[in-house]
């Protein structure tokens, strides 16, 4: 490591000692934030590559750069059974999140001081590395990420993002500003943060800086310091391309997986009409890479303040056959799970109410961002997706059940056939598995 690099450490290390971040309450716990625990829940990046769940009792999970330990308390509320490990250079940090798992009363834990260089010496293999909000702020993204491949396991996932350039350009324009003002040679404190809030005031607000950060001077009346320091004075802050994501990843000898909410990266969706595109940009867009896609999605909309992805080590594996190309024989044996963080009693109210009334209901407004458009479903199908509350089922008993439920044809008077209920069945299994509110395995 460079001397400017361990000086910029340095200045890092002393920031998130005098603000650790983040600055939420001890006492609060993220038992409702379904969509934060279905991105943490290891299960999530490892369906999305192997389409099968993972066969892990007592994951391993490393949490680098944990901070005040509250995404690491995501991680084990997100992962019942699993091994927390936070590693954070910020000692302040480090003794937060140790007093909030100990407030939680979660034990299967351990934090400590340390730097990403020395992980080795942890001498633990894990299955999943949280590396959240951290791999900007190091002058060799490539290195940081090798590293973390050095200590994962050969089917573990890495989940890590960089500042997107494009979308955050302001941002790093206010930083240049203060550099130039003096307010970040030295680690900024309050001086530093009430100079850069008064220079912000004194900006009109049609100003191009203003408008695209904080547009209004009450956007200062809560949370001051973290807006400031977490942004206007952001000591190592960096911005990145999508092309410059891939080469760090590949550099690192590791693979790309997916986007984090691949759903919000869908480069159709940016068109009126994606069905009737001119044919040289239908075509051009039928023959570019998953790499090209990205990047001129955030080209033409730049909207995501992180490069959120997983990656993981390269795998030799004979891609899956699509879910809808199943022989029906596969289908029957195959087995249903629903998404643990959809196992929430707001969900299950929710298509309860619906079942019981005959109302529609919609299911995606739990998770989001993992959907195109919501997902509705009337009362009767809703009643059908209730029985995996009793477990994971067989593509059969979830026919079987159907049946049950919906024994006569209420336009004909005939009993509904089985083949008719399969269809069904089927149907609303691939309606959910796209957004992964299901989860599907074969036989």
């Amino acid at each position: 490591m460079t001397t400017q690099s361990s000086e910029l450490l340095e200045k890092i290390r002393q920031q998130f000692d005098f603000g650790p971040y983040p600055r939420i309450p001890v006492e609060k716990k993220p038992d409702d934030q379904l969509q934060s625990l279905f991105v943490h829940n290891l299960l999530t990046p490892y369906y999305l590559r192997h389409r099968r769940l993972p066969k892990i009792e007592a994951p391993l999970i490393l949490d680098l750069g944990c901070g005040t330990g509250y995404g690491a308390m995501q991680l084990a509320v997100a992962n019942p059974g699993a091994r927390i490990v936070g590693v954070d250079i910020s000692e302040r940090s480090i003794e937060l999140a140790k007093e909030r798992f100990a407030h939680h009363h979660l034990d299967n834990s351990e934090f400590h001081v340390m730097d990403v260089s020395a992980l080795g010496q942890l001498h633990q293999e894990f299955d999943y590395i949280n590396c959240d909000e951290l791999l900007y702020l190091f002058p060799e993204p490539g290195q940081i990420l090798d590293v973390m491949g050095s200590v994962l396991k050969p089917l573990g996932m890495i989940r890590s993002n960089f500042h997107s350039l494009l979308q955050r350009s302001a941002y790093f324009r206010a930083q240049e500003m203060f550099q130039m003002m003096g307010l970040m040679d030295e680690n900024p404190e309050e001086l530093e943060i009430g100079l850069a809030v008064d220079v912000f005031k004194a900006l009109k607000s049609e100003t191009d800086l203003r408008k695209k950060t904080y547009p209004n001077d009450s956007a200062f009346d809560k949370n001051v310091e973290e807006k400031v320091l977490m942004n206007l004075l952001f000591q190592g802050d960096k911005g990145y391309t999508i092309p410059q994501m891939f080469r760090y990843i590949e550099e690192a000898g590791l693979a790309f997986i997916s986007m984090v909410n691949p759903r919000q990266w869908e480069l159709s969706d940016l068109f009126k009409d994606p069905d009737n595109l001119p044919v040289f940009l239908a075509m051009g867009l039928d023959a570019i890479s998953i790499e090209e896609r990205l990047h001129l999605f955030e080209l033409i909309q730049a909207q995501h303040r992180l490069l959120d992805f997983w990656c993981g080590h390269p795998v030799d594996s004979v891609p899956e056959l699509p879910l809808a190309d199943w022989p029906e024989a596969d289908w029957m044996e195959a087995t249903v799970h629903l998404h643990p963080q959809l196992k929430h009693d707001s969900v299950k109210d929710h298509l309860t109410l619906a079942a019981k009334e005959g109302s529609r209901c919609c299911v995606s407004q739990f998770l989001p961002q993992t959907c195109g458009l919501p997902i509705e479903l009337n009362g009767q199908i809703a009643a059908t997706l209730l029985l995996l509350w009793q477990g994971p089922q067989k593509v059969g008993a979830l026919v079987d059940w159907w049946l049950r439920i919906h024994p006569v044809d209420v336009f004909t008077g005939e009993p509904v056939e089985r083949q008719l209920a399969f269809e069904e069945v089927q149907a609303l299994i691939l309606l959910l598995e796209e957004p992964m509110h299901v989860l599907v395995e074969r036989g």
